[in-house]
């Protein structure tokens, strides 16, 4: 069965039919800038160049980089416009696409969902945290396989400041870092949420899943396993077409 996922960030809108028997893109992935300001209607608009690109027409998963409410609703919108907030993204968004059946989740817990059921938490019990690091650093929480929505762990506060502001992989490169001193940042961090929380395993994902290499070495004193997303930077648009399969309407491609 396939369903059509989009990831909605900071930077790119991305997405791709989702084969949901492998938990795989089932085409290579499409990706458009995303626009700045990055306000409802111009990121719809994104959305739309993104499905339209395969010529789909069956119902789409979308991923959110804020908090979800009510699967349509938007409360939160730390890197995109302020007007997101309050906004119907299912219905802005479904009109946009013609009047496709949309469902509307937040990013990290799209990318979370993906990781368990078919990466790197698959089979995890207990406490596993996924976090997504790349123009912020989203969350998604999970005890015993069930999902905790709507965790926002990037907005803890780190040296005074938002989490998100001093390891993102933005500020990585905003501040110029070498992987080194970024994974002190990212290690401060983890220890930060581990000191709350308690996990067993620590996924990281994101775009520097890909470059894992270059900064787990340098991340130590974190009792939690740390290891990378399996399906990398594809999660989210996976997790969307999952969301869209179980809590979408019915008339699905098969």
């Amino acid at each position: 069965m396939q369903i059509f996922g989009v990831d909605i960030g900071g930077s790119g809108i991305k997405g791709a039919p989702v084969d949901l028997d492998r938990g795989d893109l089932a085409q290579e992935r499409h990706k458009v800038l995303t626009p700045h300001p990055a306000t409802p209607d111009a990121v719809a608009d994104g959305v739309r160049q993104v499905v339209e690109h395969f010529g789909w027409t069956g119902p789409v998963g979308v991923t959110f980089p804020g908090v979800v409410t009510g699967g349509a609703t938007i409360r939160t919108a730390a890197n995109v416009d302020k007007s997101w907030i309050d906004t119907d993204a299912r219905v802005l968004i479904g009109e946009r696409l013609g009047g496709l059946p949309v469902t509307v989740v937040n990013d990290a817990d799209a990318a979370g969902v993906a990781e368990m059921h078919f990466g790197a938490g698959r089979g995890r019990r207990g406490t596993v945290i996924l976090l997504t690091f790349g123009t912020g650093i989203g969350s998604a929480l999970f005890v015993d396989g069930v999902l905790v929505p709507s965790t926002e762990l990037g907005h803890l506060e780190l040296d005074g400041h938002e989490a998100e502001k001093r390891a993102s992989s933005k500020a990585r490169e905003d501040h110029d870092l070498s992987w080194e001193d970024w994974a002190h940042r990212v290690q401060k961090y983890l220890a930060h949420v581990e000191m709350l929380f308690s996990p067993e395993l620590f996924v990281i994902g994101g775009g520097v899943s890909r470059k894992a290499h270059k900064f787990l070495p340098h991340i130590r004193g974190v009792k939690a396993e740390i290891v990378p997303a399996q399906l990398q930077n594809n999660a989210g648009i996976v997790g969307a077409a999952m969301h869209a399969a179980t809590d979408g309407p019915q008339d699905r491609r098969s």
